[in-house]
């Protein structure tokens, strides 16, 4: 039978030394709220249950903590008063009796399934409380995993270790799972006989031991365990992030010249065999198949590219571009809720915004499609094989047929039929010596405000 679990995440943080005006939970890591990445990673752990102990923009966090398939209940804490005490406001939760309560904090978004799942597997294997830690070169400041005979015996803060205890490197996360059957006795005993007269969660590693109950820990690697307190963690957590996931993406079989400068979104989607060259940007909902071809300096969000399409360099898809097998969208162009056809092809300094373009089509240099009347956005539609002059602007709504040509520098208001020809624009004049009159005229004015100067 299954093991049920509880998963208590502890988001109620006032944002001190983030600086913030929100949550630090709220704030994004690739793209999504660092919450949700957390969440993420409990789901992955196979638990669908979760206690959100919540303070500041409570529903705000809730809010960004929901994915699908996960059930969320949320508890407010009124008064900080520890991780012990935090833990604590979800009592109603863990009061359910599930076999194993996880608990975890809402700001360790680099967290992966791994270790969460280790810690259940201890409690399983007849652990009360299993703690995971991390092994680091750099322990200063954290309390001490001191372990023997394969149980933990102790957390040690850093101010009350010895000089021996200090050289230990394998260091308290802040993360563990408890018995859930003994999990209120055990949390009920924490006691806040301390400086700071706070309930401290480590208190359950001496409390289930001296219950006769056996305590354990499992590893975690450090950087998974990298909390968020300030604007330059945000940062570091944001590179960890980044050279995680692009790892695993050339491992997959894309290509990224300079993956350093390369940034993904928490849900991009790349396929094997794309190149992705120098300084590309990709926002939530970026999904680009197999072969396609990203040039330096995209911008892409929301938006689809197929099979050996190419993209840039210095192009902006937004949300709602679509683009065909085989297109492609060049320098300097932006795409907004547009379908390209196979084969067509936005080569350069050209707007495409809720529009249609057919397959094998070509649109010069220039183009606007020319979607808001300041009211209302509309469409325009292009068929197969047409070719749009450079510097046309398509008023939209407007539908220009299959085949059609439409006469550079042209302003297009109605229908165009296909295979037609259309020119929108005013007929040129020519005037014989009227430059050289021109040119004297303006002689003339610039000298005698010189003089009259």
């Amino acid at each position: 039978m299954e093991r049920t679990c509880l998963a208590v995440i502890l988001a109620a943080g006032d944002s001190t030394r983030m600086k913030s005006s929100k949550s630090k939970v709220l704030h994004p890591v690739a793209g999504r709220p660092m919450i949700a990445h957390v969440v993420e990673a409990v789901a992955s752990a196979g638990i669908s249950s979760v206690a959100l102990v919540v303070g500041r923009d409570a529903e705000d966090v809730a809010k960004a903590a929901s994915i699908a398939g996960v059930d969320i209940e949320s508890y407010l804490q009124k008064e900080r008063l520890g991780t012990g005490h935090a833990v604590l406001a979800a009592r109603e939760a863990i009061a359910k009796g599930y076999d194993d309560i996880l608990v975890t904090y809402g700001d360790v978004p680099l967290q992966t399934d791994g270790p969460l799942k280790a810690a259940r597997q201890g409690l399983a294997d007849g652990s009360d409380v299993v703690v995971i830690g991390f092994h680091t070169d750099r322990p200063t400041g954290y309390g001490r995993l001191l372990v023997k005979d394969g149980e933990l015996i102790a957390i040690r803060e850093e101010k009350d270790a010895t000089d021996a205890e200090r050289t230990v490197t394998w260091c308290n996360s802040g993360l563990m799972a408890i018995n859930g059957r003994k999990a209120l006795d055990l949390l009920s005993r924490i006691g806040n006989a301390n400086a700071k007269g706070e309930f401290y969660l480590t208190d359950l590693v001496e409390i289930a031991r001296s219950l006769g109950g056996r305590v354990t820990a499992v590893d975690a690697p450090e950087i998974e365990m990298t909390g968020c307190n300030t604007r330059a963690e945000l940062a570091v957590i944001e590179r960890f992030w980044q050279e995680r996931r692009r790892h695993q993406m050339m491992l997959s079989g894309v290509t990224m010249i300079a993956p350093e400068t390369v940034f993904l979104a928490y849900d991009t989607v790349i396929g094997q065999d794309a190149l992705i060259e120098p300084n590309v940007v990709f926002g939530p909902g970026a999904v680009i198949d197999s072969g396609a071809i990203i040039h330096a300096f995209s911008h892409i969000e929301g938006a689809h590219v197929s099979q050996g399409a190419t993209v840039g360099p210095f192009a902006r898809l937004r949300p709602g571009a679509d683009l065909g097998t085989g297109s492609k969208v060049g320098n300097f162009c932006e795409v907004k809720n547009g379908r390209l056809g196979e084969g067509a092809k936005v080569n350069h300094l050209t707007y495409i915004g809720d529009a249609v373009i057919g397959a094998g089509s070509n649109i010069g240099a220039g183009t606007i499609t020319c979607n808001y009347d300041g009211v209302n956005k509309s469409e325009t539609v292009i068929g197969e094989n047409a070719f749009i002059g450079s510097n046309s602007s398509l008023v939209a709504p407007v539908t220009i047929g299959d085949g059609a040509y439409i006469a550079s520098g042209s302003v297009i208001t109605v229908n165009v039929p296909a295979d037609a020809l259309a020119l929108g624009r005013a007929r040129q004049e020519n005037k014989p010596g009227r430059a050289t009159l021109l040119r004297e005229r303006a002689l003339a004015i610039k000298a005698a405000k010189k003089a009259k100067a």
